[in-house]
């Protein structure tokens, strides 16, 4: 690796994440390119017996609600081992999580088919776990819990590599910047199906859905 191999993040990096590539002879480029807010307003809907979250995002904004004491007394299903670990430390129980919201509705499907769902979601949910469900004949509802809101930035340094962490980040980049030469690193396939669908083809994708791979994926191709 050339010494000071210049790369952005697209969302702030927490200080010993940031440290992990500054150690390893990077430059960094920290921007925000999305913006999460909690929905505190959202109208009260049925709960069904069990709950489903696809990311942190929407746990966060659960947590916030009135009935949070009632939701801790249904199981719990989820994507990605991070969003597990924030749903058990504040005292939710987990009978499966997945590392994609497909595997998921899979398993779901198959296992446990007879139950009913809620689904906590964002503004800018995907339709694959939904849509899977729904084939299935399996009762689910939705209900809106964060926001997400775009906020595009125009960069004017040179990077050599890109990470992105959500699709949303991908449409929020390339509202402002094109990719030509730059390596994307990308925090799953999901997110690496966004560049995909722009035409974009140098992506790594990290092997774990965590910050933390990314950034391990981003050393391993520069040595």
């Amino acid at each position: 690796m050339t010494k000071e191999n210049c790369i952005l993040s697209t969302k702030k990096l927490l200080p010993n994440q940031k440290q992990v590539l500054l150690n390893a002879n990077f430059e960094v480029i920290e921007e925000d390119f999305i913006f999460i807010t909690s929905l505190r307003g959202t109208k009260q809907s049925h709960i069904n017996n069990n709950l489903i979250f696809t990311s942190q995002n929407a746990v966060n904004a659960v947590l916030k609600r009135d009935d949070l004491k009632e939701l801790k007394s249904k199981n719990v299903f989820c994507v990605g081992l991070k969003t597990k670990s924030l749903l058990e430390e504040n005292g939710f129980n987990v009978v499966a999580h997945t590392g994609y919201a497909a595997d998921l509705a899979e398993i779901i499907s198959l296992i446990y088919n007879k139950e009913s769902y809620t689904f906590f979601t964002g503004n800018l949910r995907r339709d694959v776990l939904p849509n899977i469900l729904k084939e299935n004949r399996i009762t689910c509802n939705e209900i809106e819990v964060y926001e997400t809101i775009l906020t595009s930035k125009k960069i004017t340094e040179k990077v050599d590599g890109i990470l992105f962490f959500s699709p949303s980040a991908v449409e929020s980049y390339l509202k402002l910047n094109t990719i030509k030469e730059e390596m994307c690193f990308c925090i799953g396939e999901t997110t690496a199906e966004a560049l995909e669908n722009k035409k974009i083809k140098n992506i790594v994708i990290a092997k774990k859905t965590t910050v933390e791979n990314v950034i391990d994926e981003v050393i391993e191709y520069y040595n």
